[in-house]
């Protein structure tokens, strides 16, 4: 008589559940809405001389219609992010796609990458070098809300305003996490681009993947 492995069912699924697409365009919507605005409200008192951003490219026609639309879009992006992070945690998601991050790693990825080597055959992997821009950008988020509430309110957050080292420094620190965001989206457009299939999947939902990417086949029978 021959004998099997017993393994573990496992359920599969589309690599980007409709839940997720959602979010993720909800987050890019959100995202654009608080930089177009975020510099129209920049242009009304600006942190430096020689940096205005043109009219084409910001978002209300008044500093106050800036506001607004600043103010809409990061609850949206608050309400919609903690939404992210409570799917991630809840399916283990997060931990799957994010973790574990490897220095070792990080550099051959961008070793591969500086010699027009880096594989993208597989979607339903990050490698390196992308674990750490999504950790990276979701830390770069954190540090947007809480510099974005010590400048909206420095009086009542005037241990967080504190803490950044007053409003001035507050607000340089919001400018430069909204430049690493920027920075961010023109790398991950321009990759996407460069692998059309990773936006097929953003819109359709990719391929089918199981739950526990790391599960066992069944073994043969002997």
């Amino acid at each position: 008589m021959s004998d099997s492995l017993t393994v573990k069912s496992t359920r599969r699924h589309k690599l980007h559940p409709a839940a997720l697409r959602t979010m993720h365009w909800i987050n890019a919507i959100a995202m654009i809405l608080l930089i177009g605005s975020g510099w129209k409200i920049y242009n009304d008192e600006v942190l430096f001389g020689w940096l205005h951003f043109p009219d084409w490219m910001t978002f209300g026609v008044y500093a106050q219609h800036g506001l607004q639309i600043h103010f809409f879009a990061m609850w949206l992006l608050v309400i919609n992010g903690i939404a992210y992070a409570a799917y991630g945690f809840a399916t283990g998601r997060l931990r799957r796609k994010m973790l574990p991050i490897r220095l070792s790693e990080i550099a051959a990825n961008i070793r591969d990458a500086l010699r027009f080597k880096l594989a993208h055959d597989d979607i339903t992997r990050y490698n390196a070098v992308q674990k750490m821009l999504y950790v990276g950008i979701m830390l770069v988020i954190v540090i947007q809300i809480l510099s974005g509430l010590a400048i909206w309110k420095p009086v009542q957050f005037q241990e967080l305003t504190a803490l950044l080292g007053g409003f001035q420094y507050a607000r340089l620190a919001h400018f430069i996490g909204m430049a690493a965001i920027v920075g961010f989206l023109i790398i991950h457009v321009a990759l996407a681009l460069l692998v059309p299939k990773t936006i097929i999947a953003m819109v359709a939902g990719g391929p089918d993947v199981a739950d526990d990417d790391t599960a066992p086949h069944p073994a043969p029978a002997e």
